[in-house]
């Protein structure tokens, strides 16, 4: 298979992990974001790499977002929001952070493979994104990418879908969101 047989091949298993998508857990979890206080943002490896991406879409749509772990992120307390992609949803750091926030009385949203994962009992909110590498089917792979790179891209299909959805139920334009992009580049 040539480089743009697979570049197809990885939009057709995007259109089906998309089409697998719970509509009321997205609706919800869009909502959740729209009333919170600040949103605090987490993930291991590329799906941090995928929330860092979401947290700065949701920074231009006007929400307060950070990236736990960054100098400049304040902390967490009730009425804010944590979310946290994790394929596995087994993640030990981001374990922590969950049980941290919760104390403090912050939600939890997972975006997660596994919503019956630790994480996922522990979070308020959950939703389940396909594209587990180890899922069969009748013997072979569900993708034919490396280790997770279909939950992860999913994950980034998903969390824009948010914002699509959080512009619309805010009537913002991309070119009120341009007016936050960064300027000192």
């Amino acid at each position: 298979m040539d480089t743009v047989s697979y570049a197809q091949e990885i939009v057709k298993e995007l259109q089906r992990s998309a089409a697998q998508l719970d509509a009321a857990e997205a609706e919800e979890f869009a909502a959740l974001l729209l009333r919170s206080g600040k949103v605090f943002v987490a993930g291991a490896g590329r799906s941090g790499l995928m929330g860092r991406a979401f947290a700065m879409r949701l920074m231009h749509a006007g929400k307060e977002a950070y990236i736990v772990g960054e100098t400049v992120t304040p902390g967490i307390e009730a009425g804010d929001v944590l979310v946290l992609g994790s394929g596995s949803g087994e993640t030990k750091s981001l374990l922590v952070m969950a049980e941290k926030a919760k104390g403090l009385g912050a939600a939890v949203a997972a975006v997660t493979i596994a919503p019956e994962s630790t994480i996922g009992k522990l979070a308020d909110y959950t939703v389940k994104l396909p594209g587990s590498p180890k899922e069969q089917n009748g013997g072979e792979r569900a993708t034919i990418q490396p280790m997770a790179s279909l939950f992860e891209q999913t994950l980034l299909v998903f969390y824009d879908a948010v914002i699509l959805r959080m512009m619309e139920q805010t009537g913002q334009t991309t070119t009120q969101m341009f007016g936050k992009h960064a300027n000192l580049e």
